[in-house]
């Protein structure tokens, strides 16, 4: 049994079988449009919690130079680059590149990982400070009303490919006063060509927001919001709208 810390090293193996039904095309075509409906011009992005960098690749297929930052170092190495987007080890909290970006990404709930005040300011702070005056920093969250109208529930996933066979089971416990849910996962494996059984365990506390939340973090950043929607279909969030994208402008 492999529990945290030690369970990203076998988790980053997994990574793109349990998100192989994720459409990474449809939305790295949404947020090209809505980089260039908020007035995006220039090509040079940066993406925090860049993953296996599928978003990456895909951004750079459409003619972006993206600079991806990641903190788990096996999820960097699972990262094939490829012309226009390279990828490194590092803490958005604290990352400092020394250069400017016309957007900074960040994608698949990245903002919603960081639970407490004190990173998410960081994390706002250094996506100022790695913008261009006008630029745009972009992500994407667990919205508040849906989390209370819908309540998370247990859920199981079953994937396979050619190598692995797996079963996830979901388990999600919900901390109302810290506007957090906590989303223990259990993960039992069997690789296929050796016969091996494998079972991981680990937690992934999230935290959801309202806008009126957002809003004043982004003010304390230096960044005014332009934008609220619903992932994906660009509609107005509510109760039913789980995943809202942010677009925040820096001042």
């Amino acid at each position: 049994m492999t529990t945290l810390p030690a369970v990203f090293d076998a988790y980053s193996r997994y990574y793109d079988l349990l998100y192989r039904d994720k459409d990474y095309a449809a939305e790295v075509g949404y947020i090209d449009e809505l980089l260039i409906r908020q007035g995006v011009t220039g090509r040079e992005l940066l993406e925090f919690g860049s993953g296996t960098g599928k978003h990456g690749r895909l951004l750079a297929g459409r003619g972006y130079r993206v600079t991806g930052i990641e903190r788990s170092a096996e999820m960097v190495a699972q990262a094939a680059t490829a012309e226009g987007f390279n990828c490194r080890q590092g803490d958005i909290c604290s990352v400092q590149l020394g250069r400017t970006f016309d957007a900074v990404l960040s994608l698949f709930h990245v903002i919603s990982y960081q639970i407490s005040n004190v990173d998410l300011q960081a994390v706002f702070s250094r996506a100022a400070e790695h913008l261009k005056p006008g630029g745009l920093f972009l992500f994407d969250i667990w919205y508040t009303p849906a989390v209370y109208a819908q309540k998370p529930e247990v859920r199981i996933k079953r994937l396979a490919d050619g190598e692995l066979e797996i079963t996830r089971i979901a388990e999600p416990v919900s901390y109302p006063n810290e506007n957090r849910i906590d989303v223990n996962y259990t993960i039992h494996a069997h690789d296929k060509s050796n016969g091996a059984f494998t079972s991981l365990i680990e937690s992934h506390p999230m935290r959801h927001f309202s806008l009126p939340e957002l809003d004043l973090l982004a003010t304390g950043a230096g960044f005014q919001r332009v934008c609220a929607e619903e992932f994906l279909t660009g509609s107005e969030p509510g109760e039913d709208t789980w995943g809202v994208c942010l677009v925040l402008r820096r001042r």
